[in-house]
């Protein structure tokens, strides 16, 4: 039998929980989540007009799939992001992921201890990338776990939710991989490519679920839910499981708001589809702001 290796994704050190942090009524933001380092939200009303503008819908009509295909061209080179609608995924499938995503960070600490970070591993619950104690910390918690393939998920973490969360992932799971080669098989076509290329490169890719949790913070101010970055990935295809603006994109040295749209993907391009596409499309910095009235995940 061929060994499978496993690559190591990184380690994080274990930190508070941030929703735990939030329950206690503070008035003043903890030390180790402020963050003066971070941009303040420079927001221009024009800009956000054109992201909105540039959403694409995915059609099945031959007549409109040419000016579609333009529209996805346009959002992917001029903005690294766009909004999906007619996606084909259930609405039903999406609530219930809503449902099951806001009961898990609603578990008992100790039940969700159980699906804690392990020592050397960056996927379970806890928060990425803490390397030293020093270190400032996003307002935020998060759940992290390689998806598909199959034979990768960790035996303490996918197979042991509860149910029926387990079972919506997993179809929520099948139902995401098939969108996803449904977007690069679009891609592809408006590239001029052929798409047999890019299904070779992504079809038997990896997939991994992380689930962000934002607790009201007391002074938004002065912390950010998730520090700015783009994603390593090919794609990234996110679940807003409301309809609180927090995702940001950095575009002509500004932070333009998200506006997401009820039963909606927002849909990025990655560095390693930045890569594949020789710079055509971009992978564009983004971070998630907080506020003080409401939670958010996504």
């Amino acid at each position: 039998m061929e060994e499978i290796k496993v690559t190591n994704m990184g380690s994080s050190l274990p930190v508070p929980c941030v929703q735990e942090l939030a329950k206690e009524a503070l008035t003043t933001v903890p030390p180790r989540y402020v963050r003066l380092d971070q941009d303040p939200p420079f927001v221009s009303e024009k800009l956000s007009e054109i992201l909105e503008f540039s959403i694409t819908e995915i059609l099945t009509s031959k007549d409109l799939m040419d000016k579609e295909l333009e529209k996805l061209h346009h959002a992917c080179k001029h903005w690294g992001f766009f909004q999906l609608i007619n996606h084909g995924v259930s609405i039903s499938l999406l609530e219930n992921v809503k449902l099951g995503i806001q009961e898990f960070f609603n578990l008992p600490m100790e039940e969700k201890k159980k699906f804690s970070q392990q020592t050397g591993d960056i996927e379970g619950f806890g928060q990425a990338f803490v390397v030293s104690e020093e270190q400032k910390l996003d307002w935020a918690d998060l759940f992290y776990m390689i998806t598909l393939p199959v034979h990768l998920r960790k035996p303490h973490l996918f197979p042991k939710l509860p149910l029926p969360f387990r079972d919506t992932l997993e179809a929520y799971s099948l139902d995401l991989k098939a969108l996803a080669m449904k977007i690069l098989n679009l891609m592809a076509k408006a590239l001029k490519m052929e798409a047999v290329d890019m299904k070779v490169l992504f079809e038997e890719g990896h997939q991994a679920m992380r689930m962000n949790y934002y607790p009201p913070c007391p002074q938004p101010e002065l912390a950010i839910g998730l520090n700015a970055h783009s994603d390593a990935v090919g794609l990234t295809i996110l679940l807003q499981i409301n309809e609180m603006e927090g995702l940001q994109i950095r575009q002509n040295g500004m932070w333009i708001p998200v506006k997401p749209l009820q039963n909606a993907f927002v849909v990025n391009i990655g560095d390693i589809l930045e890569i594949v596409t020789n710079g055509i499309y971009r992978s564009i910095e983004h971070r998630a702001t907080v506020n003080s009235e409401c939670e958010n995940s996504l």
